[in-house]
């Protein structure tokens, strides 16, 4: 019988892969950040090559670092024209790059960990897990039920390619003959419906002309068919998954399910109604035109604000009071483990569910007929307290460098750290390299926010087998 391999006899891509997971399992959120972070630093280095740019020059660093993190970071932001700066190589860098951001952190790596193991094991099951519950990312178990088991994440890993395939082609089959009605030729039509589709679906915000959305600013049809593509982007994986297996049955819909989507569609409704009013009768926005371009440009920017990154107007044209809106808006951003960022309409569940407990007097928090443990509460607190904290820094700081005005500034920090998108003009080619390079680091903190921090604070828990003398501070 011949003896067994170890060592230094092993293949080197068998000890390559190992390595691999041993890493991925004993520290999962560095192996995150170290998965993306390389992802941004091989598409800077690619954005930067003569052959990316259309002019044939090469893209200043800074501006290529800028526009590769806010293409893996699905955030839309711009420092360039993306319409002309980019060749087709460049362009083609940019719809896979946000196909590649879109489908999140830790799926990434699970897949990348498949191709290389070539089997789905328990390491990369824990990792796709991850992506869709930060709390699976630590060592031990996990009491609680999950919205996507360990045994199902095969399952999750499919639903995500499928999902990504049919919503882009169907999005791509109702932009394709609008854009040939404007007088596009057929090729460029259809690239520009891909464009458009991959862009509303992993909530992007880039376009692809010169003109953006100019051509259809009033077109209900176009306008509608972003709107849906954003909002199916927003919902996340775990939900579809869900949905797939449980279409017909609501009952078996996890709470995960029933709260992302109770809570998206309650924003949406109520963004685009605050809107609508707050708008009323601004001649610099859609506040003077007809009843149905009013409702209209108010729910398209509702839709908006909570990831999507598409703008009709001038948003710094818009009323401080919508300005504030669409911060929070932004702030909350869409589902967890999906193309959208913010701390996500779960997190705001909890702490909402939070408050009524505590003015109710109750000892738990209960929805949908279930029961919600303190510690998702504790973690939804830390989620949402790290994010505002990090928000305000980058403020402070750029508010410094820039001198630009706080409702701007503002604006556009939460706009880059939820992966939104959407800009007061703050952001722009003549923008200080080291407020471009702070704005692009916070863009890479926001998209892996959620498991880096989540994921984080769950990996560090430990047992402690003593407790403590209880004590009540006064608290309000």
């Amino acid at each position: 019988m011949a003896e067994q391999r170890t060592g230094a006899d092993r293949p080197l891509l068998v000890r390559w892969r190992d390595r691999f997971e041993q890493f991925a399992s004993q520290y999962p959120s560095r192996f995150a950040i170290l998965v993306f972070g390389g992802l941004n630093v091989l598409w800077t280095a690619l954005l930067m090559t003569p052959w990316a740019s259309a002019t044939g020059e090469p893209t200043p660093l800074v501006d290529a670092f800028f526009q590769a993190v806010s293409i893996i970071c699905v955030t839309g932001l711009t420092v360039v024209d993306m319409a002309t700066h980019w060749s087709p190589f460049g362009n083609a860098l940019v719809l896979v790059g946000v196909q590649v951001g879109g489908i999140g952190v830790l799926t990434l790596a699970s897949i990348l960990g498949l191709t290389v193991a070539r089997k789905l094991g328990l390491r990369q099951r824990l990792l796709a897990a991850g992506d869709s519950n930060p709390s699976r990312v630590r060592k031990g178990a996990v009491v609680e039920n999950q919205a996507v088991r360990l045994g199902d994440v095969g399952a999750l890993l499919r639903t995500v390619a499928l999902s990504v395939l049919v919503f882009e082609a169907a999005l791509m089959l109702l932009l394709y003959p609008r854009i040939l009605l404007e007088g596009t030729n057929p090729l460029q039509a259809l690239y520009e419906a891909a464009y458009w589709s991959f862009m509303s679906f992993t909530n992007s915000g880039f376009v692809p002309t010169v003109a953006g959305l100019e051509p259809y600013a009033t077109d209900p049809w176009f306008l509608t068919v972003l709107m849906i593509g954003v909002f199916l982007g927003s919902l996340g994986f775990p939900v579809y998954f869900v949905l797939l297996k449980n279409l017909g049955n609501p009952r078996q819909w996890s709470l995960h399910v029933k709260l992302t989507i109770t809570v998206s569609v309650l924003l949406f409704l109520l963004g685009g109604l605050v809107f609508l009013v707050l708008e009323w009768g601004n001649s610099n926005s859609w506040g003077e035109e007809d009843f149905g371009q009013q409702v209209l440009q108010a729910f398209f920017l509702s839709s908006m604000a909570r990831s999507g990154g598409f703008a009709v107007y001038d948003l710094g044209l818009l009323h401080n009071s919508s300005l504030l809106v669409t911060d929070m808006l932004m702030f909350v951003g869409g589902g967890s483990a999906s193309t959208s960022g913010g701390i996500k309409v779960t997190t705001l569940a909890i702490l909402f569910l939070a408050a009524v407990a505590e003015a109710r007097g109750r000892r738990s928090m209960e929805a949908f007929g279930r029961r919600i443990p303190s510690d998702v509460l504790r973690l939804a607190v830390a989620v949402t307290l790290w994010s505002a904290t990090i928000i305000a820094g980058v403020t402070i700081v750029l508010l410094e460098i820039t001198g630009a005005p706080l409702s701007f500034v503002l604006f556009d920090v939460i706009s880059a750290f939820a992966t939104v998108g959407l800009s007061t003009g703050f952001t722009h080619p003549g923008l200080e390299e080291e407020a471009k390079v702070i704005l692009a680091l916070t863009m890479f903190a926001g998209r892996i926010g959620s498991v880096t921090l989540a994921a984080a604070l769950a990996a560090n828990q430990r047992t402690q087998l003593f407790t403590r003398p209880e004590e009540r501070p006064i608290v309000g």
